[in-house]
């Protein structure tokens, strides 16, 4: 079991971060796992952590970042909120994890049939998921493929927009935090987005905006 520390982050580069993260979900796909002692990872992480990635992604309980990539305590910075958007708070703890905590990667993970994207596609209303949902609008509004029914129960146009929401919300990071978007000039991390298929459990990443439609339609 090996476990990241100061010295070996400052090795790893946001390609090295990113695969990773692919070895990782290719051991979840062949059902193995590295072998860890997690109660040992707590008592070694208990006075600092060195992650080496930063991942949002859905509150969906089949979307565990630690899970999908077979990552382990103190590996990852995990920030979960449903539909994957982006916000303040969010922004805030990015920042805190690439220029504080020195994370060499952010990925925003989405998921297939994801149910706050179905939610939005139906134009679905209540308390404050109302306004959360309505963040996802842009997403819905770039997805121009599909000209009939653009609903929530067309599984094709529920994955184009995670899609569309994935890419929205790079840009967004970009755009709206100074830090960040400056660390990824600099080459001091990346920004990537990815989609979970809930259904093979396999990751597919997006990291040129050819693969944006590159999507399961079932």
């Amino acid at each position: 079991m090996w476990l990241h520390t100061k010295e070996s982050l400052e090795e790893i580069t946001p390609e090295i971060a990113l695969t990773y993260l692919k070895e990782g979900n290719q051991r979840f796909l062949n059902n193995l796992k590295i072998n860890r002692n997690l109660l040992q990872q707590a008592n070694q992480t208990s006075k600092d952590q060195f992650p080496f990635a930063t991942i949002l992604s859905c509150i969906d309980s089949r979307t565990s970042a630690e899970l999908i990539f077979d990552q382990g305590l103190g590996d990852i910075f995990s920030i979960r909120i449903a539909g994957n958007i982006i916000n303040e708070d969010i922004l805030g703890s990015m920042e805190y994890a690439c220029k504080i905590a020195k994370s060499k990667l952010i990925v925003v993970l989405g998921h297939t049939k994801c149910g706050a994207i179905v939610s939005a596609c139906n134009n679905f209303e209540m308390g404050h998921l109302t306004n959360l949902l309505n963040k996802l609008r842009p997403a819905i509004e770039e997805e121009k493929k599909t000209l009939l029914e653009r609903n929530g129960h067309n599984i094709s146009f529920v994955n184009n927009v995670s899609a569309n929401n994935i890419k929205l919300t790079i840009q967004q990071i970009r755009d709206r935090s100074k830090i960040l978007n400056d660390l990824e000039i600099r080459k001091k991390i990346n920004i990537v987005g990815a989609l979970y298929d809930i259904e093979t459990g396999e990751v597919t990443f997006y990291e040129d905006l050819s693969n944006w439609y590159n999507v399961p339609r079932s």
